[in-house]
């Protein structure tokens, strides 16, 4: 069985070039583990072809791929392959209507780091969430990483992988749904909104936060306010004060 860094079972992975090559052919690949130092033949057409799809790639050590491989060689990469199929952004809407509830989506703005990706699903699937959408580029997808993360919560949440994230919010917006962005620089707080429309709230990534065009097609910007040294939080942690809050207002 492969296992992660971790040495706990870990699903989700293909080790060696070829199969990494052959993988990149199709859209199942999320991030990929190149050793560090090896930048020859066939690697250089992996990390050429994972950037040009906006694949994560990252240096790691051969002893970390000797651990995820075990039995295999790995030749100096290693891929995370999707977990999890994915639906349609309509799928979402149409469950939110037969709960009879109004949708309640979380639109991941680039997040990377799959442990932020899990406990983002977890804590969506404790407050009602309906769906959560993620792009299908630059962005961490559902790995086994995430799967773990979440506690198992990704197994019930639905997940929408899309192209383009800016026509998604548009077309949310033509029905109805309102956009709430969390941002520093947002003049509301995050405690003064209304959330009883039909809502989406987009969580930036880690280290930009939203994009400058996403965050312009908000309806609202939230700002949670900071009384310490840093400007601001984990985007897990800030999207959970959020979605608590939203779950909050609406049971009131």
């Amino acid at each position: 069985m492969i296992k992660d860094v971790e040495n706990q079972p870990f699903e989700g992975i293909i080790v060696g070039r070829n199969p990494v090559l052959e993988a990149l052919k199709g859209n199942r690949i999320e991030k990929i583990l190149v050793a560090k130092g090896e930048r020859e033949g066939t690697i250089i057409k992996i990390i050429a072809i994972a950037k040009s799809k906006g694949i994560v790639v990252v240096d790691t050590d051969r002893i970390t791929l000797n651990n995820m491989s075990k039995m295999a060689s790995h030749q100096g990469v290693a891929a995370f392959v999707t977990q999890k199929d994915y639906c349609e952004v309509e799928d979402i809407i149409n469950y939110a209507k037969e709960k009879g509830e109004k949708p309640f989506i979380i639109i991941a703005d680039g997040i990377t780091d799959p442990h932020n990706l899990g406990a983002i699903i977890r804590t969506a699937d404790a407050c009602g969430v309906h769906g959560i959408i993620i792009p299908k580029r630059r962005s961490v997808g559902m790995t086994a990483v995430v799967f773990k993360s979440s506690a198992g919560a990704a197994e019930h949440i639905r997940v929408a992988k899309v192209s383009n994230i800016t026509n998604v919010i548009d077309e949310l917006k033509v029905k109805g749904i309102w956009i709430f962005g969390a941002d520093i620089s947002g003049d509301t707080l995050y405690y003064q909104a209304d959330y009883s429309c039909p809502c989406a709230l987009i969580v930036g990534s880690e280290g930009q936060g939203m994009s400058r065009l996403h965050k312009e097609k908000c309806d609202y910007l939230l700002k949670i306010p900071m009384k310490g040294e840093l400007s601001s939080l984990n985007a897990s942690v800030a999207s959970a004060i959020l979605m608590y809050e939203v779950l909050r207002k609406r049971n009131i």
